[in-house]
């Protein structure tokens, strides 16, 4: 076996597509950038060579002219949370349709991740940013008033908006689950969630359930918090740990619907009369519970179209034809699946 010296890489440059298209390099700028009156026949020759030779341009210098480039930050705080890739989903069928590009930074529920996310990105001159959520530290919020681009915080409108907002009332979502279930004759209400210091969405939720609660003279009787681990596993372990604790429960109230898939599992092992006896709910209307043997009740949040209105937002900011902010609420619709519904409507 000889080993011999690989060639050094030399860099495709607009020359090398000028000469492998004979045209010009300032036609091959104006065909690469879609600026210009260039003829299809030219077009369609440019962009062959430049297939051909896998030539990629230099948006970075390109965007040393206008200061900014064809990427949008998308800043969420996790991607094992199947609420995450629906919102993606919705952000990409829009922007596939235009010059811009998402490019995703996570921070973990964590406000000093957050703050390094956002700095990074920012750093790029990114043509606009979508961030989950409305609630930042001080730091995060004057990056994202200073940035001189879009900014559509999502999720949650529950709040005072650095530029535009697009999400549901995480508030009024709490309160309509509530008035749900108590419609339905349930009373001694347990609830189960994550701890929710670092998730101020579920916080409000429970915020709002428990206003509504109280209007009625009532109380969450019981509840139960993780963090951490499998939430399937978790559902259940609470589940059983609650309803041992606290034996004279009707209704239970998941903040996810994972655990609340999990809580169900537990439920339907032990035999319990479900919705008769007990009823369950979750959020977040997650495609998992469509292969449970139960459908769980839950609400759904409109991700996908929250993903979609927020890169509707950037895409107009970007070419101008929008300037102004916007604040855009998602109506939640609750699913009352098989485990809500006592009392036909």
């Amino acid at each position: 076996m000889t080993d011999r010296p690989i060639p050094p890489r030399r860099p495709m440059t607009l020359r090398d597509v000028s000469e492998a298209s004979g045209v010009s390099e300032m036609t091959v700028s104006r065909v690469l950038r879609n600026r210009g009156d260039v003829s299809p026949a030219t077009r369609e020759k440019v962009l062959a060579a430049a297939a051909e030779l896998g030539y990629v341009p230099n948006k970075i210098a390109g965007a040393l002219a206008s200061s900014r480039v064809n990427l949008v930050s998308v800043i969420i705080p996790s991607l094992s949370n199947m609420v995450f890739p629906d919102v993606l989903s919705g952000i990409t069928e829009v922007l596939d349709e235009t010059h811009l590009q998402p490019v995703v930074g996570v921070t973990n529920y964590r406000p000093e991740r957050e703050e390094k996310v956002i700095y990074e990105m920012l750093s790029w001159r990114p043509s606009g940013v979508i961030i989950a959520g409305i609630e930042h530290n001080e730091a995060c919020r004057r990056m994202l008033r200073a940035a001189d681009v879009p900014v559509v915080e999502i999720m949650d409108v529950d709040g005072e908006p650095v530029d535009s907002v697009v999400g549901i009332s995480q508030r009024r979502a709490g309160r309509m689950m509530a008035e749900a279930i108590l419609k339905q004759g349930f009373e001694r209400i347990g609830f189960l969630g994550t701890r929710m210091p670092l998730d101020h969405r579920a916080r409000k939720r429970f915020e709002g359930f428990t206003e509504a609660l109280a209007r009625h003279g009532l109380e969450v009787a019981d509840q139960e918090f993780y963090e951490g681990g499998s939430a399937l596993k978790k559902g259940r372990e609470m589940t059983q740990t609650l309803m041992q604790r606290t034996d004279d429960l009707d209704f239970l109230y998941y903040s996810n619907d994972m655990i609340g898939a999990g809580g169900l599992l537990w439920c339907l092992e032990q035999g319990i009369d479900i919705p008769g006896k007990l009823g369950l709910a979750g959020f977040n209307g997650t495609e998992l519970l469509e292969g449970l043997a139960m459908k769980l009740a839950t609400m759904d949040a409109g991700r996908r179209e929250t993903g979609r209105e927020a890169a509707k937002i950037i895409a107009a900011r970007a070419d101008g034809s929008l300037t102004e902010p916007r604040r855009i609420e998602i109506e939640p619709k609750i699913s009352y699946g098989d485990t809500l519904r006592r009392y036909k409507p």
